[in-house]
């Protein structure tokens, strides 16, 4: 679950844009389009969001990064 911070000056908006923002940017990404592939033969990916699919993404990504 993605949380949101409101920064000092209180503009929870900017942060709604810079998350929808990245969120197409990593969608549209190769690295993305390939995860998403190997994830659609092996589970129910398709069913999730685009803002869960990214999450999730981002997620294992970074769990690879630590090991």
């Amino acid at each position: 679950m993605m949380s949101i911070t409101v920064k000092s000056n209180g503009n929870l908006e900017d942060s709604t844009d810079i998350w929808h923002n990245l969120k197409q940017a990593i969608a549209i990404s190769s690295g993305f389009q390939r995860w998403q592939l190997e994830r659609v033969q092996s589970s129910h990916i398709e069913q999730l969001s685009l803002d869960e699919q990214v999450q999730r993404y981002l997620r294992e990504t970074l769990e690879n990064l630590a090991y």
